[in-house]
């Protein structure tokens, strides 16, 4: 694979989930990719996801990033996770109507075998750097999955084994 080959990554339909969810009419609906050894989505975001004028929220910037950041565990990982925490640098704004490309990165282990550092960065069209962030994340097996996810754990497993081949 070479490195600006896009490898597409399936997502679950029906769900809620805010930032990739199909079913939330007011959610991001991300879809995800992989290209090299990241995870990537390009998104443009419009009117209602602004902060000040033109310029996009900065908790919507935060949550790309950290589902980018996310989707680069599940898919390089292979395991459910939680975000334990994150840092976001917002180095220039974001403006809405413009098309931007999210990539994230694994980048260590934080210290246990049950924890992960990742990175993201949020570029617009011109290749700008606008935000980053970096996160640690708990990784989590199917045996210590959290009760209130406990419903969910056979559409995550499967989810899991149906992504492309590392």
């Amino acid at each position: 694979m070479t490195a600006e080959e896009k490898v597409m990554i399936p997502k679950p339909s029906g769900y809620n989930c805010f930032a990739c969810g199909t079913a939330n009419p007011i959610g991001l609906n991300l879809n995800f990719y992989r290209s090299g050894d990241s995870v990537c989505s390009e998104i443009t975001l419009g009117m209602y996801h602004m902060g000040w004028d033109n310029i996009a929220h900065g908790g919507i910037i935060s949550t790309i990033l950290d589902e980018v950041m996310s989707w680069t565990i599940l898919y390089f990982r292979r395991t459910f996770f939680l975000t334990r925490k994150m840092e976001v640098k917002y180095l220039r704004p974001v403006p809405v109507v413009t098309p931007l490309k999210i990539k994230g990165r694994l980048m260590e282990a934080a210290g246990s075998d049950s924890r992960v550092k990742v990175r993201a960065e949020m570029r617009d069209s011109d290749g700008n750097l606008l935000a980053i962030s970096s996160g640690e994340f708990v990784l989590i097996g199917k045996e210590e999955m959290p009760p209130a996810l406990e419903g969910s754990k056979r559409e995550i497993y499967t989810l899991i084994e149906s992504l492309p081949p590392l």
